[in-house]
Order: structure tokens, then sequence, then C-alpha cells
């Protein structure tokens, strides 16, 4: 497991969140194996543009302020 940094922690738990809102409309008592093509991409889909938002937010608010 790679070292993650606590940026990259709190992305992912923003990209839980996400993913779990996702998981409420398919029904968190669907199996994996059950899953459809559609819903597994939407899911990977929902965790890749959480994390990447989130990381994107989290060096937008951790960026030094531009003095002009």
């Amino acid at each position: 497991m790679v070292d993650l940094t606590d940026e990259e922690r709190a992305a992912i738990a923003v990209t839980m969140r996400r993913v779990a809102l996702l998981m409420d409309e398919i029904g968190w008592s669907t199996k994996l194996a059950d899953l459809t093509e559609p819903q597994v991409r939407a899911l990977i889909e929902e965790a890749v543009e959480g994390f990447r938002e989130s990381m994107s937010d989290i060096a937008k608010a951790n960026a030094p302020e531009v003095p002009f």
C-alpha cells in the first residue's frame, strides 16, 4: 500500500460519501457480481471524478494567495 498524504486521505473521505450516494440509488444489498456494466462504470467514474475534484479543491485551498 502506498503511503497516503493527509490531503489524499481527505479526498478519499469525500469520495466515499459520493460513492455512497450512488450506492443508495443502486441498493446496498446488491452484490458486486450482480451490478450491471453501467452501474460499475458509474461507480468507477464517481470515485475517480470525486477524488480528482476533491484533490483539486484541496490544492486550491492550500495555494498561496496571489497578491495582485
